[in-house]
């Protein structure tokens, strides 16, 4: 029985040692699963059934889709499927936001993964502030996603950071 521990514990350590460890790889299961377990316990018991206090308005969806442009969208995307530079590079890769897999988390799972981030992923503690409004204002718009329009999508754009070179460029060809 030990020796077929000891296989069994070899063989992905030698695939490890030939093939090296790459984030442009697809996560394993196991990697896969220690992912969501993270995802999981980054969630304080008392957060795992907590309502959002923040009603849905037109306005609460609007000021979260900015504050997701500037400060979401470099991984997850405008649109919210992780299909950017970033979300792609990632390990795990950034989740599509509009998936069951995110939209079948409670709103307090939500919220404390913005609030707390999500260690051994790329999902960085963004809260904190004393500030909760704004991190429930975000899981309203998460749950919007799915159904935002192309034209919802367009309008956040605007809102996205450029870097120093694009803005010198756009300032360039605009005469300035």
């Amino acid at each position: 029985m030990l020796v077929v521990l000891i296989v069994i514990a070899l063989v992905p350590a030698g695939a490890i040692l030939q093939h090296g460890i790459s984030a442009r790889d697809e996560p394993t299961r196991g990697e896969a699963m220690i992912a969501r377990m993270m995802r999981h316990f980054a969630v304080p018991a008392k957060l795992r059934d907590a309502k959002n206090p923040i009603p849905v308005t037109p306005e609460v969806l609007t000021e979260a889709s900015r504050h997701f442009a500037d400060h979401c969208a470099q991984c997850h995307g405008n649109d919210g499927r992780g299909k950017t530079e970033v979300g792609k590079s990632l390990y795990p890769k950034a989740p599509d936001m509009t998936l069951a897999s995110t939209q079948d988390l409670s709103d307090g799972e939500l919220f404390a993964i913005i609030r707390n981030g999500v260690r051994l992923t790329g999902m960085p503690a963004w809260g904190g502030d004393g500030d909760d409004a704004e991190d429930w204002k975000l899981v309203r718009f998460i749950r919007h996603m799915p159904n935002m329009s192309k034209e919802e999508i367009r309008a956040m754009k605007r809102f996205n950071p450029i870097s120093r070179a694009d803005l010198e460029e756009e300032e360039f060809l605009n005469g300035k």
